[in-house]
């Protein structure tokens, strides 16, 4: 871990709560946010989640499963998710949130006009918009929870954790 936690401290409450407090709160309430409130489909948020974590190496995001209702993705879902552009395990809005979320990882200046159109034709203006939030939310608090090693210590807080 690169942040020294005091002893006794809980690392992501110390970082995302006690050390800065006038950003770490809002940038949790942020990504809290992107799981109480998301409209999209649970495979499509879960295809763009997973894609994020494995670009960003994030260990627990990786192993991370959303639950609605009672219900997350099937067994092997990270796999079809890393197999996105043949897997036929997905529908074209599926695939297209896995496309994204690499694209916008990786190369967010070659999303291009064929790209888009494929977009919206599948997504509305606003679940473009709200797919496009929860990837930078995912992409941003991913690496810094990443880079600063607190993803080996993350837990989500226990009102995420029952969903």
């Amino acid at each position: 871990m690169i942040i020294d936690i005091p002893e006794g401290s809980d690392p992501l409450i110390h970082v995302w709560g006690e050390l800065v407090p006038g950003i770490g709160p809002a940038a949790s309430r942020f990504a809290t946010a992107v799981y109480e409130h998301s409209t999209l489909g649970l495979r499509e948020f879960e295809a763009a989640r997973l894609r994020v974590a494995q670009l960003n190496g994030c260990l627990f995001c990786q192993d991370w499963r959303t639950e609605r209702d009672g219900v997350k993705v099937e067994a092997g879902f990270e796999t079809a998710v890393e197999q996105w552009r043949t897997t036929d395990a997905f529908d074209e809005r599926t695939r297209l949130a896995a496309e994204y979320a690499e694209r916008y990882t990786a190369d967010h200046h070659g999303l291009d006009e064929e790209f888009w159109g494929r977009m919206k034709a599948h997504y509305t203006d606003r679940e473009i918009v709200e797919l496009s939030m929860c990837l930078g939310s995912w992409i941003g608090f991913g690496r810094l929870n990443h880079v600063l090693g607190l993803d080996a210590a993350c837990t989500l807080p226990e009102h995420l954790s029952k969903r």
